[in-house]
């Protein structure tokens, strides 16, 4: 015997059949027992209990119902939205059936097919609150989706991310939309956010392309390329005409090649061939953050062997820009302001440096562009005399009687008051800086950064006549067009 709701024809015939009444009674206990274990929140009992009630009586719709319910509780979607299906397709006026194929089809990602589960319960109930409710979830899904596509197309990553979130809210099982979220946090840098999200998904689902393209993509950010190459072979393996995965596979084993290129070409002293090796490897995926900004500080490096020193601050620049954690780009580039003389930005450098690594060999570097920044502020007694900072003694003599006799203030006795004054200032300077320069001792300070005046030298009461004197052997032992030299006479700086 067998009723429409329960088939007992596949029974063993041996067996004594039960009575409609009795089979059915025997399923509406096991649905009960399932209630209970429902209640209790005991998902996994109740789903036991309500496949119980389905085996004896398959053909009734509510068992499916409630078996799909306890399946939404346990985030079993799939299984969920196939035990709504058949709900409805037993009886397509199972409200509640179309209530939760609609529910499963949201939290899946398909708002389309959800709006049209809600739209058939409003159909058979107009005022029903909890369809009209997720009927505009499942609007609000779409109008997100189509959000995230003009973003992306943008590449506005942000904004498809929020997008993503707002959806998932709807939609928390839609591996679609984790993955477009992922991809795009990995686009932004947040690689630790992006992999997460990935991992999840591949493990629930180990074969899982587009998450399996999404971890090879944060290990290519992250300058991971051999291990980036595996995962996207991986993914090629599941689906082998995935795209994005392709071309970030070339890009990686592109971008791999033509820096160790480029490594191998300065190793070799191959400067200028280095140079525009580097220069190559920028250009294949403007993406590759963390690459990109070792490229750029390798480039500034050989820029500096080619005396490129602005270009080589430029790409340093460029790589702090990309990374401003790079601890390298940000020596490199303090390096090239000592070397041009730019000693507040070496100093602000070193200070970030050793801010981020305490080092002792950070701490030297600061100390040393620090004295540097304090002896640029000095006068320059090199720069006074013309000659260079490894001058020797005889080149600082001749220099400072050179410069002596130009600014000596008898040679411009019949100029205006201004000309003589700024003579007259001009010639204490060269005496100044030949009185420091000239002496191994003060010269020695000087060139370490100390004060002057601890080596009980006041320069603002020095006479620059005394020096003159002394170099020139005293009174008459010089003229200016045909005149004895009165240096009794001149006035005192």
């Amino acid at each position: 015997m067998a009723s429409k709701h329960c088939d007992a024809a596949n029974m063993d015939p041996d067996i004594e059949l039960l009575s409609d009444e009795e089979v059915e009674r025997e399923a509406d206990g096991y649905k009960e027992q399932g209630n209970a274990y429902y209640i209790q929140k005991d998902y996994a009992e109740a789903f036991n209990f309500y496949s119980k009630a389905i085996d004896v009586c398959p053909k009734n719709a509510s068992y499916y119902g409630n078996r799909a319910a306890t399946l939404m509780m346990l985030s079993r979607y799939r299984e969920a939205l196939e035990d709504s299906q058949r709900a409805v397709r037993l009886d397509n006026a199972f409200m509640k059936g179309h209530l939760r194929e609609g529910r499963c089809h949201l939290s899946l990602g398909n708002a389309m097919a959800a709006t049209r589960c809600f739209q058939r319960v409003l159909e058979l109930e107009p005022d029903n609150s909890k369809a009209q409710h997720e009927l505009k979830n499942a609007e609000s899904v779409l109008e997100y989706e189509k959000m995230a596509e003009i973003g992306f197309d943008k590449r506005d990553y942000r904004m498809v991310v929020f997008c993503m979130d707002r959806a998932l809210e709807s939609a928390s099982a839609c591996h679609r939309f984790k993955i477009l979220k992922s991809e795009c946090l990995a686009l932004l840098g947040r690689y630790p956010e992006a992999q997460s999200v990935a991992s999840d998904i591949l493990r629930m689902d180990a074969t899982n392309a587009d998450a399996l393209y999404v971890r090879g993509l944060c290990l290519y950010y992250e300058d991971c390329i051999d291990k980036a190459v595996q995962f996207f072979v991986q993914a090629l393996r599941m689906a082998p005409d995935h795209e994005k995965a392709r071309l970030a596979c070339r890009n990686a084993k592109a971008l791999k090649a033509k820096k160790e290129e480029g490594n191998k070409a300065f190793k070799e002293g191959a400067f200028d061939a280095a140079y525009n090796l580097y220069s190559e490897a920028l250009t294949i995926d403007p993406n590759n953050i963390k690459t990109n900004a070792k490229l750029f500080c390798n480039r500034a490096t050989v820029g500096s062997k080619l005396k490129k020193v602005d270009q080589a601050i430029e790409d340093c620049t460029k790589a702090i820009h990309l990374d401003g954690s790079y601890i390298k780009a940000y020596l490199r580039r303090a390096q090239c302001y000592l070397d041009t003389e730019q000693y507040e930005e070496a100093v602000r450098d070193y200070e970030k440096v050793y801010q981020t690594e305490k080092t002792k060999e950070h701490k030297q570097l600061l100390k040393h562009a620090q004295m540097e920044l304090k002896k640029s502020k000095r006068k320059d007694y090199y720069k006074v005399l013309g000659v260079d900072k490894n001058a020797t003694e005889d080149e600082i003599k001749k220099a400072y009687r050179k410069r002596a006799l130009l600014h000596h203030p008898d040679r411009h006795s019949g100029a205006s008051a201004e000309v003589q004054k700024e003579e007259e200032k001009k010639f204490k300077e060269v005496g100044e800086a030949f009185s420091v320069l000239s002496d191994s001792k003060k010269k020695s300070r000087y060139d370490s950064g100390q004060d002057l005046e601890d080596d009980h030298m006041n320069m603002g009461d020095f006479d620059a006549n005394n020096i003159f004197k002394a170099f020139f052997g005293g009174p008459g032992g010089f003229s200016f067009e045909g005149r004895p030299t009165q240096t009794e006479g001149w006035h005192r700086m």
